[in-house]
């Protein structure tokens, strides 16, 4: 892989530079992303990594949950340590799973009564989503805790046009079945767009076949979402808005104890509401545009492990946790007139207030108590807190001499507990249109606050939070090159993106023991060091075929030169896209994760206390959809077709091939 690549960045300007009579024909300018800057900016004006999924692609490549979409994302690993609506995690650029910020609309949704204050990527579906904005690099001066190693934006579909309405039915192997529908429009002044989605399937087991504890017990999933978006816009430029969400998924799990025991009747249960309302204005004929939201995010997760006779470790457990956030932002950009060189300069400031609480569990009369499992003996943990934090932000962005476009940011953040901090970053792209070229450049800092648990969680083993906790904080930048080649007759034939980045990451928190083994609080004892290249490739060797190939290496470290687990230095993708005839698409996908350091589960269900190297994996998929008529649209889904028994994380592997196959009906 590495040798392709290397020899498409010395092949392909060769071929450039022999290219004549490059072609005229005029492209559809890229989208534009708000992630990045809060101003909707041209990607290859932005000084970060970038990927942007559309509601096209979601339904071309059939992505039906969010850790599918993000598997060929470059600089993107998923873990996923169950099956379909499991638990699954997500690395970027190396960083830790709690260091990724996940947002719905702008709103923080990583969920407050977690341990790490991470987001479980692996119960999220797609059903009410328009597009997936995907921003590589630090990212807190603009969206504050959590952002080490980037944002993932979930921008949700709003009502436009006329009145119309999707349906969507599917049924699978095994035992898979997908409904929806959706009615949306604009009338007036009035949008509006409403739907509602059931996805259900059996699995398949997440024990590995290798271990002797296997017994073929599958791990299904339920999934349900309900969402309504509404908009009144009484005069131009200025409409108000209120939105909700809710989403339950049921889950089957496995018990990784010791040994590992591949449970029966282990579920989860992961509920989710966020509502929201708000009103965005732009005033003086859209020089300045404002906007004023408040939300809140009510979020509960429910494990249930009954006995069972043939478990060797005869446990039984039952835990609750509730996680609640409410968040009021206030968001401007003032546009500002040309001026020498200066074109499109935009003033971006803000101000955001956020409070979360988290608790482990509360019963019917309201009572906070301690919640628990047996294995044999009974453990216990507890977590009753709350904590907020204000700040505020100012952003510039302009672009000098047509060519020429900087950004920059601070923000600084004040918290109740161990959350304050000041971050910045800046950055600049520069196009080169006489060597069809972008060079892009940016540096800054970024951080994570201490998660509640972190702060204030207990356990009967002697774990006591540490109110003292500073933010985890980091620094880094990346530097780019971008080319696009005109090759097979087409001024933008080829695309080659080259990028490297590095991070430095300290006061990282760990949990340290005391002398006798007895008690343990997390500190911030230690640091990590981070860096490696993106590369892709994007072939279009006729309008109605392409190719991505990506290909990402990562080396992470902790102070002691240890890699850090679960991230595997070599990382590639390959996402063909073809449309040989009107209505036709043909999407094959090819995942390649090399081995990553963690602790080995061995063939007897044992987990070993000795860091060992796991074995990569290649995952194949294939989309295929035709439209038979404008409004009916038929598609089959195939997903790991080829049955890999990868191991994202050891003792868990990859779900088993699946087969879904339905129709879309517009009206």
């Amino acid at each position: 892989m590495r040798r392709m690549l290397l020899c498409s960045a010395l092949i392909l300007p060769a071929f450039a530079a022999q290219a004549q009579d490059v072609p005229s024909d005029a492209i559809a300018l890229p989208e534009r992303v708000v992630t990045a800057t809060r101003i909707p900016t041209l990607a290859e004006q932005i000084p970060a990594g970038v990927t942007v999924i559309d509601r096209q692609t979601i339904e071309a490549r059939g992505y039906t949950t969010l850790a599918d979409a993000l598997q060929a994302v470059p600089g993107v690993h998923v873990v996923q340590s169950g099956g379909p609506g499991g638990n699954a995690s997500v690395f970027v650029r190396g960083t830790d799973s709690n260091q990724v910020l996940v947002l719905r609309d702008g709103v923080p949704v990583n969920d407050p009564s977690d341990p790490d204050g991470a987001y479980n990527f692996g119960v999220e579906t797609l059903a009410d989503v328009d597009r997936i904005e995907v921003v590589r690099g630090p990212m807190s001066s603009l969206w504050g805790s959590g952002a080490i190693g980037g944002v993932i934006n979930l921008i949700t579909r709003q009502g436009s046009g006329g009145p119309h309405a999707t349906a969507e039915i599917a049924g699978g192997l095994p035992q898979a079945s997908l409904l929806g529908a959706t009615l949306s429009g604009a009338e007036g002044m009035f949008d509006y767009n409403a739907g509602v989605q059931s996805q259900t399937d059996i699995g398949s087991d997440n024990t590995p076949r290798r271990e002797s504890v296997y017994t073929g017990a599958r791990n299904g999933d339920r999934t349900q979402t309900a969402s309504i978006n509404l908009g009144i816009t009484p005069i131009a430029g200025t409409r108000f808005y209120a939105a909700l969400r809710y989403r339950v998924s049921v889950f089957g799990l496995d018990e990784l104890g010791s040994p590992a025991y591949d449970a029966t009747d282990y579920t989860g249960r992961d509920r989710s509401i966020l509502g929201r309302v708000g009103v965005t204005s732009k005033l003086f004929d859209g020089v300045w545009e404002t906007g004023l939201s408040v939300a809140h995010l009510d979020s509960l997760r429910r494990y249930s492990e009954p006995l069972e006779a043939a478990d060797p470790n005869q446990t039984s457990s039952y835990s609750r946790y509730n996680g609640r956030r409410t968040a009021v932002d206030w968001t401007n950009t003032v546009h500002i007139a040309d001026w020498g060189p200066a074109r499109a300069t935009a003033l971006t400031f803000g101000a955001e207030h956020q409070e979360d609480s988290s608790s482990s569990y509360l019963n019917e009369s309201g009572l906070s108590s301690f919640d628990g499992y047996s294995y044999p003996y009974t453990y216990l943990d507890n977590i009753n807190a709350r904590a907020q934090h204000t700040a505020g932000n100012v952003g510039l962005q302009s672009t000098l001499f047509r060519r020429l476009t900087l950004t920059g940011g601070v923000r600084e953040e004040a918290a109740t507990y161990g959350g304050d901090a000041f971050t910045w970053r800046a950055g600049g792209v520069l196009a080169l249109p006489e060597i069809w070229s972008r060079l892009k450049l940016s540096y800054g800092t970024a951080f994570v606050a201490p998660s509640l648990y972190d702060l204030f969680g207990v356990d009967s083993y002697g774990y006591v939070g540490n109110p003292a906790l500073r933010p985890e904080r980091s620094e880094g930048g990346e530097v780019g090159w971008a080319v696009d080649v005109p090759v097979f007759g087409r001024h933008d034939g080829a695309t080659l993106d080259v990028t490297y980045f590095a991070n430095r990451i300290r006061d990282l928190i760990q949990i340290v023991y005391a002398p006798d083994d007895l008690s343990s609080t997390p500190q911030n004892v230690a640091q990590a060091r981070i860096n490696g290249t993106e590369t892709s490739l994007t072939l279009r060797p006729a309008s109605w075929a392409e190719m991505v190939l990506s290909w990402t290496y990562t080396d992470a470290r902790d102070d002691t030169g240890a890699p850090l687990h679960r991230r595997p230095r070599d990382q590639a993708s390959a996402d063909l896209r073809l449309t040989p005839l009107p209505g036709l698409s043909i999407a094959p996908e090819l995942v390649y994760a090399s081995g990553a350091y963690d602790y080995p589960v061995d063939d007897s269900g044992m987990q070993s206390y000795v860091v060992g190297m796991t074995k990569g994996g290649l995952i194949f998929n294939l989309t295929v959809s035709y439209a038979v008529t404008p409004k009916v649209t038929l598609f089959v889904d195939a997903r790991n077709i080829g049955g890999s028994r990868y191991e994202p994380a050891s003792g868990f592997q990859t779900p088993g091939p699946s087969f879904l196959a339905g129709a879309r009906l517009k009206y």
